[in-house]
């Protein structure tokens, strides 16, 4: 009969190092692996991200449970005997911030809202949380997180048990147990219970701050994104620096900073307004001193640096002036732009071209028989191409 891992992080989260024996050697998933009789580190399970650290000096990328054995995947050699453990702190301590953060964020909205919590996950930059809620007002969203906060500064004590099943029914638990047989039950003072196998705070005040950031809908409930702790003061640091910068751009206070956006936003539409119409004259002015030199009905002319828009609408500029075929490259960078057109008038389709000036510009590309365009990565034979193309069509 294969032996159980002993869970030392269920005894105490904070407890980093430790001295075990390898009692298997194994591949798993193609990489290397030991299970031991006893173990700091927590398998990813129930949302929470498995821990990472050392078997001697050998790094644990992952860890995993399979029928109550802790497989710990490494990167390196497979240690074997006595070993010692050492656990990343940073990254434990991360998660026990987000995952007490979880229960309290879920229990608020149990409370104000009667919206159960359908599902958690715990992300490498943010946690998220789907909530049974068709949506979330700004007021709602304050009442949660200050509900959350006040739990927080209120510094209650977090403490983890075991409960027999017969007896789970006389815990007031947040929603019912997954599992059967023995439940560990995670209790935040005076406020939750909830069943879970997690790694958690001693107390709530060392989650420090709940910051909700963002929701959206799915599958008609609510999905937000929240940080605890550490991240959310990282993130803090973040926004915070982003506003310094605009105050010293914009030269305003903070508080300005909205005012002077949305003033610049007014004017840059309004540039962008009356750029559009001088490019709109602009190529009007070019496709008349273009058309004097059209040679049998025929424009060709290979261009550098110009905008993709703009090149499509010079094109289009010719074609409407009269019957002709317009037969453009541009370079611009690395990238080669070409466009073929030619007036619906005339019997010609531009998509025959295009699989040959595909091939020879090493792009893709597509359109409708008066209009084509290609965009490719090769453009030094561009010049060739298109003297190819108007050789087809005198």
């Amino acid at each position: 009969m294969e032996r159980k891992t002993e869970r030392i992080y269920f005894e105490n989260a904070y407890k980093v190092k430790f001295e075990a024996e390898v009692i298997e050697s194994l591949t798993y998933e193609n990489r290397p692996a030991v299970v031991l009789d006893k173990t700091c580190f927590y398998p990813e399970s129930g949302g929470q991200p498995a821990d990472h650290g050392t078997l001697d000096e050998t790094e644990v990328v992952d860890v995993q449970e399979e029928q109550g054995r802790i497989i710990h995947i490494l990167e390196g050699k497979v240690p074997s005997g006595k070993v010692r453990g050492l656990i990343n702190w940073q990254r434990r301590f991360d998660h026990m911030q987000q995952h007490s953060g979880q229960h309290i964020l879920s229990q608020c909205f149990a409370r104000l809202y009667n919206a159960k919590t359908l599902s958690f996950h715990l992300g490498a930059e943010y946690s998220t949380l789907e909530i049974e809620k068709s949506g979330l007002t700004d007021e709602e969203w304050k009442k949660v997180e200050e509900c959350a906060n006040a739990a927080l500064f209120s510094d209650r004590k977090v403490a983890t048990r075991f409960v027999q099943e017969e007896d789970i029914s006389k815990v007031p638990l947040r929603k019912p147990p997954q599992k059967k047989g023995v439940i560990r039950v995670v209790e935040v003072e005076d406020f939750d219970y909830t069943a879970c196998g997690g790694t958690h705070v001693r107390r709530t005040g060392e989650i420090g701050l709940i910051k909700i950031t963002k929701w959206d809908r799915i599958r008609g409930h609510v999905r937000l994104e929240f940080l605890c702790g550490g991240r959310a003061l990282h993130d803090y640091d973040k926004k915070n620096e982003v506003l310094r910068n605009l105050t010293k751009k914009f030269t305003v206070a903070e508080a300005d900073v909205p005012d002077a956006v949305e003033k610049l936003t007014a004017e840059l539409k309004t540039w962008k307004k009356e750029n559009i119409s001088l490019r709109k004259n602009l190529a009007r002015c070019e496709a008349e001193d273009l058309l004097k030199q059209a040679e049998k009905g025929i424009l060709k002319k290979v261009f550098t640096g110009k905008a993709r828009e703009d090149l499509r609408s010079l094109a289009l500029n010719i074609i409407h002036e009269g019957e002709y075929v317009v037969l453009f490259g541009n370079r611009s960078g690395e990238e080669v732009h070409v466009v073929l057109a030619c007036s619906e008038s005339l019997p010609y389709d531009m998509r025959e071209f295009v699989s040959d000036v595909m091939e020879a510009v090493e792009g893709k590309g597509g359109g409708r028989p008066s209009l084509v365009e290609i965009t490719g990565t090769k453009g030094d034979n561009l010049e060739t191409v298109l003297d190819g193309l108007y050789s087809k069509l005198i």
